[in-house]
């Protein structure tokens, strides 16, 4: 298989709008309720915890799956290479999908963690961690992912020790990736206007 075609294969994953799809569902546009974000944040907020643990597994398995299988049919010499290209492609699949016009993905935390559990599975793990400590302390889901995005790169240098792998460097870009997409976030978080995560039975 040419490698180029992995790239579309992994964009055309990744655009699978597992929000979008959950919401219709249930007669929802999640584009018009809540945050208006087709992440499982905003799923969980509208149509409850269980479906939107559903569609963050499905956005996980967007980034995990190319990454993890495509390399194995790619016809190329440097597969790991390929496969963060792949990674990347998934990820701009979820925030840009070509399914919805390129036009109201998620901000690609699932899917890059995905990614990432494929090529560095214990610093995804530690990066999880951290997220899951910052959410618990403070109930943001925003600065819980901005945590975890800004510790996974430091954890893949502490367990790999070098600063020019492909894998390190990648992260570091899918760190910023992350922020850039949590800057109206940040912004809030600054003035304090950014709304806790509550579970829709305790909003009720």
């Amino acid at each position: 298989m040419s490698p180029v075609l992995g790239v579309l294969i992994a964009y055309v994953a990744g655009s699978v709008p597992s929000a979008y799809l959950a919401g219709r569902a249930r007669g929802v546009d999640l584009r018009k309720v809540g945050s208006g974000n087709l992440g499982a944040t905003n799923v969980a907020r509208v149509l409850g915890a269980k479906t939107g643990a559903a569609v963050f597994l499905a956005d996980l398995l967007k980034g995990f799956l190319p990454v993890f299988f495509l390399p194995r049919f790619a016809e190329t010499l440097r597969p790991e290479l390929w496969a963060l290209a792949y990674g990347v492609a998934a990820i701009v699949g979820h925030v840009k999908p070509v399914f919805l016009l390129g036009k109201g993905g998620g901000k690609g935390v699932a899917t890059a963690s995905g990614v990432f559990l494929a090529l560095a599975l214990v610093p995804m793990l530690i990066a999880q961690v951290v997220w899951a400590g910052v959410f618990y302390a403070t109930r943001y889901v925003s600065l819980a992912s901005l945590a975890g995005a800004a510790v996974l790169p430091i954890a893949i240098l502490a367990v790999s020790r070098d600063p020019r792998s492909p894998v390190f460097l990648a992260a570091l870009l899918i760190a910023a990736f992350v922020f850039w997409t949590h800057r109206a976030n940040i912004s809030r978080l600054r003035r304090g206007e950014e709304h806790r995560f509550v579970k829709k039975a305790e909003a009720s």
